[in-house]
């Protein structure tokens, strides 16, 4: 039954409309001891410059990184012509069945040899060397505060009481670090700077309280060519002296210490080495107190919009490593759940601010020098890993995350459209799989994961999720709309007629970075994979709406409404899988970890339970087959696929199973996810952001839905939360939601607008019907199940009890 709220009717008093005040949860990772690799220190970060915290007591180590701190350069202008032509020749290739021939000529003739593409390094690690020992050390502690993205360590030796803070602060573009004791004149070390690479011929000048360093990043791994830099680190005091040492600074008998840094490249920024100095003697004049207050503040603007609990137990007790270790041996934690969720959303806004010169790529900002040395670099992989990063921000609140990422979107298409129309000879913009710095765009030579020609899609495809939050008609005409716009226009010029069937088809393209059987051949490229079709209809569909919305553009809208019709449609292959191909091909590797075909369940609704359950089956089996395959090639970001799968699935028990896998599994003692040693060719355990990020963006998923054209509370559901509370989750049309619930029953929801829109909402299965109460006036009851359509302005506040 559906029922249209009449907003006006007060049937009950406006007492029981009132909602229970939730007390906010402890937010912190904390250790008993120092980080001794990389992997156990805690990341602050300001969307620029970042640092990972050891919190040592004989030495301090805190590695520095910047977010432009790149190797490589632009490419050489493309030198190539007859895309049509040479387009043509791959698809009749095709046509003729001669799959493999297409394989081959394909990756002569329309893929591009990348020369110079670099790869995001790290700067070099901050030192801090002090005059104690560590067995000396009692009542140690070291801490990173969510709530207030302040680093802490603090202990007892010598008698003497020692407490450090690290904070990256956005206001004031520095990183801090503030020392001191409880007794005068204690506070005596040494500061210096260990660069990562010598071959940057980096310079070091000491004068005075201050540290100077200046270089060229030289990684020739993947290219000649690097950004140049400057960086300053200042040391202020409360008594005591600091005195110039060979390359380092000493501090002795001080009260407390204050060290402000700052590094700046010239990606971009000619006058980096004036704004580097510049902003850290604004910075120290402000002082460290003013610095910290802003800084909180401007955090927290973000962080509080949200708020979690799940639960809370014994554990919470415990420190985070040791927790951390008890859910591998399968001992569940709610509450380090809801701290997984919230350390995602810190680490997006810690890595991608309204400000960022670049949005956050596979380690976010933190660079442990690893994944810059593997042959996938520290890059924009635009095949799935930057999408996750961002799939938490608009509905955990983070709308303004996403300014780096559109504006690098914008970047991209600019060096794109020379890629359309060099090697395709077609207008508009287009991406593929790797992405860097200096915007490269085409298919690198390894065409089995590089020939994507839908990657730009998929990755444009956020501006749209972002205005359907957010309803910003600006932004969709001035910057959405444009850049969709142009991804459409490829696509429209770009495919083609498939023979004897009347479908427009892209390729040659994978599915990445899968392959199917042809013969006893491993092939990559086909004509529409199934992602190109998703993505292709996802980019055309936004176009339509837009152009509505906008009143513009109508014949464009018209051919874009014609293509559509002739997509191929979604099928189900001869296994019962959702079909990756368009033709029903034996899977090469049925192992493999991408499964992009699911991206119609995920994060995109092509498919549902309740619109297409017989898809909905297919990818079920899709999944399965997956994890039960042999050698199933799990990693950080396919597990928190799972939990989305399985979320859309309306399966609460098996994504709480996937999230436990990807805590246990796939994170490490800082509760930073990883790819693990033996994957992709890795030695070694590797932090991936994406799994931080999906995975709170999957939590979020089991908890609200909108998918089927209405708001679902609590749709998947874990037992093991049987009771808890959320506030300040968003959901598309522009509202921010509450809910609370107990014994794993709605209690209360709470709609409130922040814009003018009409919302649909299921109300779950209950024992009881609902009281609903807007702006204090009580409404109509109603029961269990119902559909409700409510049109609400902007500051309504519509209660469900």
């Amino acid at each position: 039954m559906k029922k249209t709220i009449l907003l006006g009717m007060c049937l009950y008093v406006l007492a029981a409309c009132q909602a229970g005040k939730v007390e906010k949860a402890d937010l912190s990772l904390w250790y008993r001891q120092p980080a001794d690799e990389w992997m156990k220190a805690v990341p602050v970060g300001n969307g620029r410059l970042g640092a990972m915290v050891f919190g040592g007591v004989e030495t301090e180590k805190i590695a520095l990184n910047e977010i432009t701190m790149w190797s490589g350069q632009p490419e050489e202008p493309l030198e190539m012509t007859g895309g049509k032509e040479r387009l043509a020749a791959v698809r009749k290739l095709f046509f003729e069945g001669k799959y493999e021939e297409g394989n081959r000529l394909a990756a002569r003739t329309l893929a591009v040899n990348a020369r110079t593409f670099g790869s995001h390094v790290p700067v070099g690690d901050l030192l801090l060397r002090f005059n104690h020992s560590e067995t000396s050390v009692t009542n140690y502690k070291r801490e990173l505060d969510l709530r207030e993205a302040v680093a802490k360590v603090s202990y007892r030796a010598n008698g003497i009481t020692w407490r450090r803070e690290y904070l990256c602060s956005n206001p004031d573009n520095v990183l801090v670090v503030k020392l001191s004791a409880d007794k005068k004149k204690a506070l005596d070390f040494e500061l210096g700077l260990t660069m990562i690479r010598e071959s940057d011929g980096t310079v070091f000048t000491v004068e005075g309280n201050r540290l100077t360093f200046a270089g060229k990043v030289d990684f020739p791994k993947f290219g000649a060519g690097g950004v140049r830099f400057t960086g300053i680190v200042r040391v202020t005091t409360v008594g005591g002296t600091v005195e110039a040492g060979q390359g380092t600074l000493k501090v002795t008998q001080a009260d407390e210490a204050v060290i402000v840094v700052d590094l700046r490249t010239d990606y971009h920024q000619p006058a980096y080495g004036a704004v580097c100095r510049q902003t850290v003697e604004a910075a120290v004049a402000r002082g460290y107190e003013a610095i910290r207050k802003a800084h909180v503040a401007d955090h927290g603007a973000l962080f509080d919009r949200v708020d979690l609990s799940l639960g809370n137990g014994e554990a919470d007790k415990r420190p985070t490593d040791e927790r951390w270790q008890q859910v591998g041996e399968g001992r569940g934690d709610p509450a380090l759940d809801a701290l997984f969720f919230q350390y995602g959303r810190y680490l997006l806004i810690a890595s991608s601010r309204e400000n960022s010169p670049l949005p956050s790529n596979l380690q976010g900002l933190w660079n442990d020098n690893l994944a810059c040395n593997m042959g996938w670099t520290c890059d924009y992989h635009l095949d799935i890993n930057i999408e996750q990063n961002y799939w938490l921000s608009n509905v955990t609140n983070l709308h303004e995350c996403n300014r780096p990422l559109f504006d690098y979107i914008r970047f991209l298409s600019e060096h794109g459209a020379e890629v359309a129309q060099s090697v395709y000879g077609s207008p508009g913009w287009v991406a593929h799989t790797v992405a860097n710095a200096w915007g490269y765009t085409a298919s690198s030579r390894g065409v089995g994961w590089g020939m994507f020609p839908s990657a730009g899609a998929w990755i444009a495809s956020h501006l749209w999720t972002h205005y359907r939050y957010t309803q910003d008609r600006e932004f969709l005409k001035n910057t959405a709309y444009p850049l969709l716009k142009g991804a459409a226009e490829f696509f429209l010029d770009y495919m083609t007629e498939l023979p004897g069937t009347g479908y427009l088809v892209t390729g040659p393209a994978t599915s990445p970075e899968n392959a199917f059987l042809y013969g006893d051949r491993h092939l990559s490229l086909y004509l529409m994979p199934t992602c190109d079709r998703v993505l292709v209809y996802e980019t055309f569909k936004s176009c339509i709406e837009s152009s509505i919305l906008l009143g513009i553009d109508d014949d464009f809208r018209r051919s874009l409404e014609e293509a559509i019709a002739k997509l191929p449609p979604l099928k189900t292959g001869g296994n019962g899988g959702l079909q990756e191909w368009l033709e029903d091909f034996e899977e090469a590797s049925p192992n493999h970890r991408h499964t992009s075909h699911l991206l119609c369940l995920y994060p995109f609704a092509q498919i549902s339970r309740e619109r297409t359950p017989e898809l909905a089956a297919a990818a079920r089996r899709t999944i399965e087959r997956r994890l039960s395959a042999e050698g199933w090639e799990d990693v950080e970001w396919s597990r928190a696929n799972m939990i989305a799968f399985y979320a859309r699935l309306k399966d609460g028990r098996e994504a709480y199973r996937s999230l436990q896998l990807l805590l246990n599994t796939f994170t490490r003692e800082n509760l930073l996810s990883i790819s693990p040693a033996g994957i992709a060719g890795a030695p070694w355990d590797i932090f991936i952001i994406d799994g931080n990020a999906a995975g709170t963006a999957a939590m979020a998923e089991m908890l609200i839905q909108h998918h089927e054209g209405y708001i679902e509370f609590l749709p998947a559901l874990s037992e093991q939360w049987s009771s808890g509370h959320f506030r300040g989750l968003c959901v598309p049309g522009g509202a921010e939601v509450d809910v609370e619930w107990k014994d794993g029953m709605l209690t209360q929801a709470v709609l409130r607008a922040t814009v003018d829109h009409t919302f649909t909402v299921r109300l779950p299965p209950a024992d009881r019907p609902f009281r609903l109460c807007l702006n204090g006036s009580k409404q109509a009851s109603a029961g269990a199940g119902e559909l409700l359509t409510v049109a609400l302005k902007k500051g309504d506040v519509w209660k469900i009890q």
